[in-house]
């Protein structure tokens, strides 16, 4: 006796299953200038690599010999794939069933999404949107009775898993419609978030939500782009869904599977030994003037390599992965454009954030450092700069994995300070344009040579006297002869040393969980 009736009985639900919210709500997707779940699936992962997981669970209609009539499929798309080889698990929403809402999901697929991921090992890339929440509106009548958030039950693993993942393996998440809820922070929830910049947004509340407290915006206007960037809500935006895709696959190249293992080293065709003679004068003598760090860093790192993420926030930094040698490393560098390189509020929290990243898989850290200390001021005070600078410097200390520093230019205070970890061996370098110091000269003269100043017959010439003076002693000849600085270096052999200090530091990555769970 044969099993071909059950066979196709199944196809026909898994055809159920395919054809979404149906043809007319597939139309409004792809009119909206957005791919459905499936096609999206598709087009992220190795050619017919992926191997969907509960197909066919949805809501059944049966008719009155109990025979299924329709099936609508749960909007919650999920399973294993492949991406440039490499193993991964895949989430997605399908909002061409009631908009992605948590109404028309069934919980236990996210959840287990979420744990074949942590016990798999291996990456998990959630493509939001819709709220994806434990409820909504709607739940209340659907259910008699109303959802206390994070309550007895499975809702309570759903929310441990998403706090958990980001500790165990690379979390990307790409928002490619309206996103909000639970949706929105699955997204923020993550090691690197894209957006799409003209179909998608993402709030904590809607529009309608936030209407009734007598704000009338628009997606756009509320929770765009711009909006999310700019705060560090999101880490980069992009003009389409495949470029999403793209920097998905690009983000997941440098990392490894798991906190279990380490990142490969591939192969590479850049010279280690070469010299560009364009860094001999790229840092200007005149200390007021700013200069470009991002072609410092193309020119620094293998050829083509260098990824940054979360250039729209903390803009005194710029952080993102690179390669040298074919070895993955964290890159962290000051911006002098922004506030002259010196750290706000808001870049400190990147770089723990960044920094925490880096150390949860055993990524070495370079830091191209040029810091002439904290922003200072009414509005820096007001964000709490120092706090959340001591954050920084915690995370910074506490990192694990092997660190690399070149100091470019300035050194200066308590954010000088977190130029490379306290109390461990990390290795430094120094250009002979570095200039350093507990703080500045300027300003500070005038407070600590008033006497001098206000005694003499011409105090400007006496106070140009004393800074000449001054800036002599602290010169970084001096300062190496002290050994208070090891290297003093040819910025032409920043490369070569910068792939030296790559070759030492990727054996002593350990695999394994750090003595503390990275938060979002």
């Amino acid at each position: 006796m044969s099993w071909q009736p059950e066979l196709d009985e199944l196809k026909r639900r898994e055809a159920f299953a395919h054809e979404m919210g149906g043809a007319e709500k597939v139309k409004r997707q792809r009119d909206g200038g957005r791919f459905t779940v499936r096609e999206r699936i598709d087009k992220l992962v190795d050619s017919n690599s992926f191997h969907e997981v509960g197909a066919v669970a949805g809501l059944g209609e049966y008719d009155s010999d109990n025979e299924l009539e329709k099936l609508t499929p749960s909007n919650c798309v999920f399973g294993r794939a492949k991406i440039n080889g490499r193993p991964v698990v895949i989430s997605g929403d399908d909002f061409t069933v009631r908009g992605g809402s948590a109404d028309a999901t069934i919980p236990e697929k996210n959840i287990v999404a979420e744990q074949m991921a942590a016990q798999l090992r291996v990456p998990i890339i959630r493509v939001i949107e819709g709220s994806g929440g434990g409820g909504s509106v709607k739940t209340i009548e659907t259910t008699g009775r109303a959802n206390i958030p994070g309550g007895v039950g499975k809702s309570t693993i759903a929310y441990q898993l998403l706090v958990d993942a980001i500790g165990t393996v690379p979390v990307v998440g790409l928002g490619l419609g309206s996103v909000a809820g639970l949706g929105a922070a699955r997204l923020a929830g993550t090691h690197y978030s894209v957006m799409t910049k003209e179909t998608s947004a993402m709030f904590v509340a809607g529009p309608p939500v936030v209407a009734r407290l007598g704000q009338d915006l628009s997606k756009q206007e509320l929770g765009g782009w711009e909006i999310q960037c700019k705060a560090g809500a999101v880490d980069h935006a992009v003009d389409t869904e495949e470029d999403a895709f793209e920097c998905a696959r690009k983000y997941l190249s440098y990392l490894p599977s798991s906190i279990h293992t380490v990142s490969d080293r591939t192969e590479n065709d850049d010279p280690v030994d070469r010299r560009d003679e364009k860094l001999l004068s790229v840092i200007p003598r005149n200390r007021r003037q700013v200069y470009r760090m991002r072609p410092i860093i193309e020119t620094l790192f293998d050829k083509g390599s260098f990824f940054e993420f979360g250039s729209m926030y903390g803009r005194s930094i710029i952080t993102g992965w690179a390669r040298l040698n074919g070895l993955p490393v964290a890159v962290m560098a000051s911006d002098p454009f922004h506030y002259g390189g010196a750290w706000t509020a808001a870049a400190c929290r990147k770089i723990v954030r960044f920094v925490d990243t880096a150390d949860t898989f055993q990524i070495p850290v370079v830091h191209l450092a040029d810091c002439p200390g904290f922003l200072i001021g009414l509005e820096a005070e007001q964000s709490a700069v120092i706090r959340n600078g001591v954050r920084a410097m915690a995370a910074i200390n506490q990192s694990s994995t092997p660190w690399c520093t070149i100091v470019l230019r300035n050194i200066f205070g308590v954010a000088g300070v977190c130029h490379a970890p306290s109390g461990r061996f990390s290795m430094r370098y120094a250009w002979p344009s570095s200039w350093w110091g507990s703080l500045p000269l300027e300003g500070g003269i005038e407070a600590a040579y008033r006497a001098d100043i206000d005694g003499a017959e011409d105090p400007k010439a006496k106070m140009a006297e004393i800074e000449e003076r001054l800036n002599k002693l602290r010169s970084p000849f001096r300062t190496a002869e002290a050994f208070w600085i090891e290297e003093i270096i040819d910025p032409r052999d920043t490369r070569r040393l910068l792939c030296e200090f790559a070759d030492y530091a990727e054996p002593l990555r350990t695999p394994g969980p750090r003595s503390y769970m990275m938060r979002p």
